[in-house]
């Protein structure tokens, strides 16, 4: 990028992250709409306050089903495609697990085995069902809870980067908490980094560059507890009700939707490098960046980014998708 190239960046707290607007010209009123209009998503599909579509369902599980706007039934048939992937860590239906663990959250604990395998019988996505033509979703028993938390931020992002479009942005960043879109290419194009897992002083292990691409990177760092010398982090897997325990520090997806970033990072955690990979072949549009327990860093692909290794205990590894 050069030196004359004037960056604004905005910020504020929404979602319960923090949220970073870049623009290539002052305009405040522009990010307050940004903004605004991100709140109102939040206000759709959250779970995280007693009132929002999303709740509305919940709220209604085992007893009638709930018509939602069009945004919020399209966002909810797209999570429970993916959910009906094979092998896939991606559950639209995890809620009442999600809930019980309360990893990231106060008074997180490890759940008794029994209360588990009883949460586990209220996590089957079938039991989603939909009704294209009234819009409207039922949870079949009473205790189930859907949670879009996997994929809302990456859902927004899109449609932020969609409205900058329509207000005739073409160079752009929005950052929801780690889910990036970025809209055209400065000069050197843009550069996002790639976290080393653990690391206290938020060291990178790469540079991931890109161009009119999201870049989404999942975690076991992001959100965790320790108990008893073991560590469990936030990305359960909806087979067994536990933390997923595979090779993976973390998955980046690179793909021009956000949603697709947070779909995948989620899929491909559960099926891990070998079947990821395998799975990436029949989607040459979605890259995958794998950062192992073994200190290896593993591209599925490089077509449509490019990285640079920046921590020289990591080896890098290419696996043609």
């Amino acid at each position: 990028m050069s030196d004359d190239a004037r960056v604004y960046s905005y910020s504020a707290v929404l979602m319960g992250s923090p949220i970073l607007l870049k623009l290539f010209e002052h305009n405040e009123p522009l990010a307050s709409r940004v903004f605004h209009l991100i709140k109102q998503y939040e206000d759709l599909l959250t779970v995280n306050r007693a009132q929002s579509q999303v709740m509305d369902i919940n709220h209604a599980a085992g007893l009638h089903p709930v018509s939602v706007s069009r945004p919020v039934f399209e966002l909810i048939k797209c999570a429970k495609t993916a959910s009906l992937v094979p092998g896939g860590a991606f559950n639209l239906a995890i809620g009442p697990l999600v809930k019980r663990w309360k990893i990231g959250f106060k008074g997180d604990s490890v759940p008794p085995a029994d209360d588990i395998a009883q949460l586990l019988t209220l996590t089957d996505a079938h039991n989603v069902l939909l009704d294209d033509t009234q819009s409207s979703v039922f949870l079949t028993r009473p205790g189930m809870e859907i949670d879009l938390g996997a994929i809302a931020k990456g859902y927004i992002a899109d449609r932020v980067r969609d409205f900058l479009r329509k207000q005739g942005v073409t160079l752009g960043l929005i950052n929801l908490g780690g889910n990036v879109q970025t809209l055209g290419s400065p000069e050197g194009g843009w550069s996002i980094g790639l976290k080393k897992p653990f690391a206290q002083d938020n060291a990178l292990l790469g540079a991931i560059e890109v161009m009119n691409k999201s870049v989404v990177t999942s975690g076991v760092y992001e959100r965790f507890f320790e108990l008893d010398g073991r560590r469990y982090h936030h990305i359960l897997d909806p087979r067994s009700g536990y933390p997923l325990d595979n090779e993976l520090d973390s998955v980046t997806i690179i793909a021009s939707e956000s949603l697709d970033c947070d779909i995948w990072t989620t899929l491909i955690y559960g099926m891990g490098v070998e079947k990821g990979v395998a799975a990436l072949r029949k989607r040459p549009d979605i890259e995958a960046i794998f950062v192992t327990k073994q200190r290896e860093i593993i591209l599925s692909s490089a077509r449509h980014y490019r990285f640079t290794l920046l921590d020289d205990d990591y080896r890098l590894t290419v696996r043609t998708a």
